[in-house]
Order: C-alpha cells, then structure tokens, then sequence
C-alpha cells in the first residue's frame, strides 16, 4: 500500500463526514457505497470485519431518520451536536471550538504553509476536513503525513467515531463510522505510527 491509498480513501471518507448527503460531492458517494461491490477493493480492513458494513449499507430495514435528517442532527444542528466533529471539543479543558488545539493545527498549517480550503467561517479541526487534508498531504507534502495523523488527528479520532456510530440514527453513518475507524487503523499500521495518549474532555 502506498501513500495514495491514504489520498483515495481520505478524500472518499472526508467527503461522507463533511458535505451534505444530497450534495454532488457525498451523493454519489453514497449510491456506490449502496450499490456497488466497492468493499472487494477497499485497502483497509479483513471480509468479516467489511461484510457487516456492506449489510448495514444495504439493509432494507426502516431507519429511525433519513440520511439527511441524521446529516442534519449530527452536522448542523440546531440543537447540541451528539458527536460534534471538532477536534477542540475533545482535546481542549473546556471542550469548545476554536480552542488550543485548534490554534496548535491552525499555527502548523500556517508553518508548512498550507491553506485550509474553508468554504466558511468555521474551525479547521472538523473531522471530514481534517480527512481530506489527510489525503491532500499523502498527494502532495507525505512528509508531513505523520505528525498531522499522530499530532492532530489520531488523538480523538477514534473517540468521536465511537460516538458517531453510536448516535448515527441512519445506517448510512453507523456503516462510515465504521469504515472510517478501520480505514484509520489501517493508516496507522502502514505508516507504522505511535499513538499518543491525550486527555479527552468529551
């Protein structure tokens, strides 16, 4: 595996986790998702733990919310975020956004000179942000892969997906936050990184 699988995947990834699922860039994505073969190609993960993913895909069981009510209530609001994607709500005391760590990436980003693509005004430690940035730096800086993942993202990613499979409502999310933790796993071990423990505050 090589550095452009982390790019392929990242961007497929970030993309689900970031942009409405009526959008031209995570629509798509999700009919193949549903409707393909794709877990036969997927560089991350055994059969028996991708199956499952695939059934969660492609169950014909009625959801407790339509895909776009779940993006709606996990991504947007207006009530409180049951697994709110900011990296600072995880890593900061007082788990708010644009906190410490979210100046830490901003200030690295700046350093390497990296200009965060924000459609918004909004924190660059969203998770489906910090995905695509993940497969931005495997296609075009990879010597900054490493501390990006180990320094930024590692520390609460698997957290915030736990939390997001367990607040889904629509398999659509449950079956990403599943993939997404394989997928990062598999980064982990192909890029053979240390995990650093971090005090989480959510």
């Amino acid at each position: 595996m090589s550095a452009e699988t982390i790019a392929v995947t990242g961007k497929i990834l970030g993309s689900l986790l970031y942009f409405s699922p009526s959008s031209e860039q995570a629509g798509p994505l999700i009919q193949w998702l549903q409707s393909s073969h794709w877990e036969q190609d997927w560089p991350y993960g055994e059969p028996e733990n991708l199956l499952p993913i695939v059934a969660l895909l492609t169950s014909s069981k009625r959801p407790v919310e339509s895909v776009e009510e779940a993006f709606q209530r996990l991504f947007i609001g207006p009530y409180a975020l049951p697994a709110p994607p900011w990296g600072s709500v995880y890593l900061d005391r007082e788990s708010v956004l644009f906190g410490d760590s979210t100046l830490a990436l901003r200030e690295w980003m700046h350093q390497n000179g990296i200009e965060p693509n924000l459609t918004q005004a909004e924190p660059e430690d969203h998770f489906g942000l910090m995905l695509m940035m993940a497969a931005w730096l495997a296609s075009h800086s990879p010597g900054l892969l490493d501390v990006f993942l180990v320094t930024h993202l590692f520390p609460w990613s698997s957290r915030y997906l736990a939390l997001l499979e367990q607040q889904a409502g629509n398999p659509v999310y449950q079956a990403i936050a599943q993939l997404a933790q394989l997928t990062l796993t598999g980064w982990q071990e192909q890029c053979a990184l240390p995990m650093i423990e971090r005090e989480l505050y959510h």
